[in-house]
């Protein structure tokens, strides 16, 4: 990235995340409970290397915790969407050609990462996607959270959170006390993760690297800074160069399997095959099977750097989600046995066709994007009962059809 192009994307996210600091964190009225706690949460901060003064920067305008923060904590798709649900939202013509564009636009600046780590272009880029749709969601005043509002919300009110909150606030404020980003800049999600690539704070303070030489590790306006530094966080876990994330594999009927690792070799023994028919390059590779929606959907035997990119993110349905997006990017093909779904799934532009036929009939309200969330399937709900249909909120070809004739 040219220094005038990273001064100008530095200028626009900086009057956003102004905007988003001052939009949610000064209403009329004060919670006091929430008060107290930053108050007495100072001299802990500063007892862990935090100076004052900018712990009383970060929270000149805080009043209330940040409600939204709170909601999301309660939804989190890696643990409750179906493995099919989760992967093709993810996963399809959007991301994968979305992905190719960002590898012919950046792919010097890819190819100098992998180089000097080791870790895939390939795999960097399905993180990308993964974590921000590749900068998108850094434009979105929506979807952002000012970092020391939101982590103090969690450390305040969510007690299965709170010893995390408390670590993560703390790392954030150092974070800008060196200089790295302002104050008003630590921007993130509602769990604290910021940036391209959504380190939380402590994994920054840890993996960060200044991709671009100019002195400063940051992952909100740099994208090799971002980049960087989730490669940084892969080699630093493990990551084996050159190497896949897994197989997909074919099960021989009727068995059932054991569970943990054994090695391919010993996989192949009892009938586990390579769906493409080939041998597995590393038979002596330990490996463990991974069958997410057991025996009607795609199964995997995963390798090392499955479990490393779960380093990132400790979720099955996000590792394989960030394999499976890097292969199709790469130019392979999806899995060759599909996922098992209760309706025929629908296209992007499918997706964005039934989002305007629901707007048009008043059922929906949000963008029309082709991402189907919570919005969309609660119009879809909505409509379903509107016509006496089954409400399961899938954004289906059946739900299309049905619209399409109104």
């Amino acid at each position: 990235m040219t220094k005038g192009c990273k001064s100008g994307l530095a200028a626009g996210l900086a009057a956003l995340m102004a905007v988003v600091m001052m939009a949610g964190t000064a209403p009329a009225r004060a919670d006091a409970g929430f008060q107290q706690w930053i108050r007495d949460f100072r001299a802990t901060a500063v007892a862990n290397g935090v100076d004052g003064r900018v712990y009383d920067r970060a929270f000149a305008n805080v009043r209330t915790p940040d409600a939204e923060v709170l909601r999301k904590a309660r939804f989190q798709p890696e643990f409750r969407d179906e493995a099919w649900q989760y992967i093709d939202a993810r996963v399809n013509e959007r991301t994968i050609g979305d992905g190719r564009a960002m590898l012919r636009k950046h792919g010097r600046l890819l190819d100098r990462i992998e180089r000097s780590t080791g870790v895939s272009k390939h795999i960097l880029l399905a993180i990308w996607s993964m974590e921000s749709s590749y900068g998108e969601a850094l434009t979105q005043p929506g979807r952002l959270h000012y970092v020391p509002r939101a982590l103090a919300t969690l450390a305040y009110a969510d007690r299965r959170r709170a010893k995390f909150a408390r670590s993560q606030l703390i790392a954030a404020l150092k974070i800008a006390q060196r200089g790295d980003v302002a104050v008003e800049g630590l921007t993130g999600s509602w769990a604290g993760a910021m940036g391209h690539t959504q380190f939380i704070p402590t994994s920054y303070k840890a993996y960060a690297v200044d991709g671009d030489g100019d002195g400063r590790r940051d992952i909100w306006n740099s994208i090799p800074d971002a980049l960087y530094t989730a490669a940084s966080l892969l080699k630093n876990n493990g990551w084996r160069s050159g190497e896949t994330w897994g197989y997909e594999v074919v099960l021989p009927p009727g068995r059932k399997f054991p569970g943990g690792q054994m090695t391919l070799r010993e996989w192949q023994r009892i009938g586990v095959v390579r769906a493409n028919g080939e041998p597995f390059p590393r038979p002596g590779q330990q490996a463990e099977l991974k069958v997410l929606q057991g025996r009607d959907g795609p199964a995997f035997l995963m390798i090392r750097n499955f479990f490393v990119i779960k380093r990132y993110n400790n979720a099955d349905k996000y590792a394989l989600g960030v394999g499976l997006l890097a292969d199709q990017i790469a130019g392979f093909p999806p899995p060759s046995r599909d996922w098992t779904r209760p309706f025929t799934r629908l296209t992007v532009a499918e997706s964005e066709e039934l989002q305007q036929r629901l707007k048009r009939q008043g059922f929906y309200e949000g963008d029309v994007d082709g991402k189907i969330g919570p919005m969309s399937r609660s119009a879809i709900k909505a409509f379903q009962a509107s016509r006496g249909l089954a409400q399961d909120g899938y954004a289906s070809m059946e739900v299309l059809e049905v619209l399409r004739r109104r």
